[in-house]
């Protein structure tokens, strides 16, 4: 009896002391966990501490361990297992030295929501929200600050945080909701521990985990689980292309070539011609995709297989555990060309209805639509970036200038925006180009027609009754300006209301400014039109040359059609029908969607100047 007590009393110290050591031996697991029933079973999992690779590995209840990898760092250990066909359960990895075992580390594999992988995504139907989550609303002060984040809140500076969050999202989805928007795209939320500049998160520092100053994993599960309620979309924005200095890889990076090194630091060329110009120097290329796009944003290696796997790793993993409905992929373009192909290839066979917007910031329509999946363009190279969709940059450099050209010109006015179109043949698929006329990085619309309503009118018409899926930048909606000169923030400025004791509350009605609720009220009447609109959101294209600097173009399905006229004169100008008569056809009225006035069709339409007209045909 006394010695079954002793090898008890053995067993439990010994018990101990492993979960100790282990404590102290694993530092991070990466993924921290995952899910059962994946598409793709082999999951890679990153283990991190002191001199762990000395350790042999072994995983519990008959688990195949696929590989083993050590690299020249002995502070990593990359373990591929196969999950096909393991429910989902805790397993047991053990790590050992000459056949003992030092320690060991539980792994959870989780169970899937279901139907996970045939989840529906954004498309040409919504209307996307893009916010800055520490501009947007202040709903909790007290994770302005953080004693582990160096940056701390200064809202006098416009370049600090300023302590937007999580909860002052959730707080104002009704808001957003009023307006007509169906899904939500916020700048990145991970942890980005610059200490300066750090709340525009494209510097992140551990992409496992929410910035603390913007709340917790679980309340973007929350913020997640909130927009699915009101049967809205939550896009991430996701960065394949860099991480920020901070990341903790970067004090101790598993493999020299984990990042771009030439050695050390060399800024991109920002040159994204040079991918696909076949007269392009094989110098210029390379610096282009593996230059650091800032001195504080290492250049990540996708084609290195352990940082492309753990990306797709990662992306996937954030999909499952938040529930995600998107991703918006900052600076595409940037990254090694097939590594990023493999990584779009990898989140869409697991995921085949997901959308992926890729920002190809680039100047002409050939080029940008070189990195849309299935391009006949890209073909030309044999290359597929398998990316389902692009930003149209053409578009916006159209709608900011156009407005602004009253005469009617080869080239010029209305001439921009109709010229864009015309080239929609490269395309493969236009519906699903993301459209906009600013977001974080550009000047504000408004800054650039200085609150003209009438050109706003005209051009978030556009906007929303062209082929695409617009995207609203938060606070354009109430009139917001900003130019870019005066510095990054000052496009992106707190939205008024956000913060206890700001004097103009633009969340609510009566808090609203008499310019603010002019802009807010066509802009929500426009957008929740928008919703019921089939023949906007799926329904073909047809446009007529400008004449005079007025633009007409029809939207339409079999039994739909949506006709959009632009007068982009000073004065009002008269049309007539009969050289619509191809897409008219039978229709004898259009009722207006702003007034609700019916307009006989077999009569001329008179549209007053610099004003659009958007009717439905009955």
């Amino acid at each position: 009896m006394k010695k079954i007590n002793k090898l008890s009393n053995w067993s439990f110290w010994l018990l101990v002391f492993i979960s100790i050591n282990s404590w102290s031996q694993i530092q991070r697991v990466e993924p921290p966990f995952w899910y059962a029933g994946m598409n793709n079973p082999e999951l890679q999992i990153l283990f991190y501490g002191e001199n762990i690779a000395e350790n042999e590995v072994s995983v519990s209840n008959g688990i195949s361990i696929k590989s083993v990898q050590k690299t020249e760092n002995p502070n990593y250990i990359f373990v591929t297992i196969d999950t096909k066909d393991v429910a989902p359960q805790e397993m047991l990895f053990s790590f050992s030295k000459n056949k003992k075992v030092t320690f060991t580390k539980k792994y959870a594999l989780k169970q899937r929501r279901e139907n996970s992988a045939s989840r529906q995504s954004y498309d040409s139907s919504d209307l996307i929200y893009l916010l800055m989550p520490d501009r947007f609303a202040n709903g909790n002060s007290k994770n302005d600050n953080h004693k582990a984040m160096l940056e701390k809140a200064n809202r006098d500076n416009p370049s600090s945080r300023h302590g937007g969050d999580i909860e002052g999202v959730i707080r104002n989805l009704d808001y957003i909701q009023e307006l007509g928007a169906t899904a939500l795209w916020a700048t990145p939320l991970c942890e980005d521990n610059d200490s300066q500049g750090s709340y525009h998160g494209y510097a992140q520092s551990d992409v496992y985990r929410i910035d603390p100053r913007y709340g917790t994993n679980e309340e973007y599960l929350k913020l997640s689980s909130e927009l699915h309620k009101r049967k809205m979309k939550l896009i991430m924005d996701y960065v394949t292309n860099h991480w920020g200095m901070e990341h903790w890889m970067m004090k101790d990076l598993p493999t020299y070539d984990w990042i771009h090194q030439f050695p050390g630091y060399a800024q991109t060329n920002y040159r994204m011609t040079t991918q696909f110009d076949p007269n392009a120097s094989k110098k210029d290329a390379k610096l282009c995709a593996d230059g650091w796009f800032v001195k504080s944003m290492p250049d990540l290696n996708q084609s290195n297989p352990l940082v492309l796997n753990y990306l797709i790793q990662n992306a996937i993993w954030w999909i499952e555990y938040a529930n995600l409905d998107g991703f918006r992929v900052d600076t595409y373009s940037y990254n090694d060309k097939e590594g990023i192909a493999k990584w779009t290839k990898a989140i869409t066979d697991e995921y085949p209805n997901f959308n992926i917007v890729g920002e190809v910031w680039m100047q002409d329509q050939a080029q940008m639509a070189y990195w849309q999946k299935d391009s006949k363009i890209g073909a030309i190279q044999n290359y597929n970036s398998n990316l389902p969709s692009v930003m149209d940059f053409t578009l916006m450099d159209a709608l900011t200038v156009a407005f602004n050209e009253n005469q009617s010109d080869w080239d010029k006015g209305l001439f921009r925006i109709y010229n864009n179109f015309t080239n929609d043949f490269l395309y493969p698929n236009t519906n699903n180009l993301l459209t906009f006329f600013e977001n974080h990085d550009t000047n504000r619309f408004n800054e650039l027609y200085e609150n003209d309503f009438k050109k706003y009118q005209m051009a978030m018409s556009i906007l929303a009754t062209v082929r695409g899926i617009p995207q609203l930048y938060y606070g354009s909606e109430i009139g917001m300006a900003g130019n870019k000169k005066d510095g990054d923030g000052n496009i992106r400025q707190d939205f008024p209301g956000g913060w206890d004791g700001d004097v103009n509350n633009a969340f609510t009605k009566a808090g609203r400014t008499a310019q603010q609720q002019q802009f807010f009220d066509f802009t929500s009447k426009l957008f929740q039109w928008r919703k019921t609109s089939e023949a906007v959101h799926f329904g073909k294209m047809t446009h007529y040359v400008p004449e005079n600097n007025v633009y007409v173009y029809f939207r339409f399905t079999d039994s739909k059609t949506v006709m959009v006229v632009v007068n982009n004169n000073l004065i009002s100008s008269e049309i007539n029908p009969i050289r619509f008569q191809d897409n008219i056809k039978d229709f004898k009225t259009g009722k207006d969607v702003f007034s609700g006035k019916q307009m006989n069709l077999e009569n001329n339409i008179v549209v007053e100047g610099q004003s659009v007209l958007v009717m439905e045909l009955e």
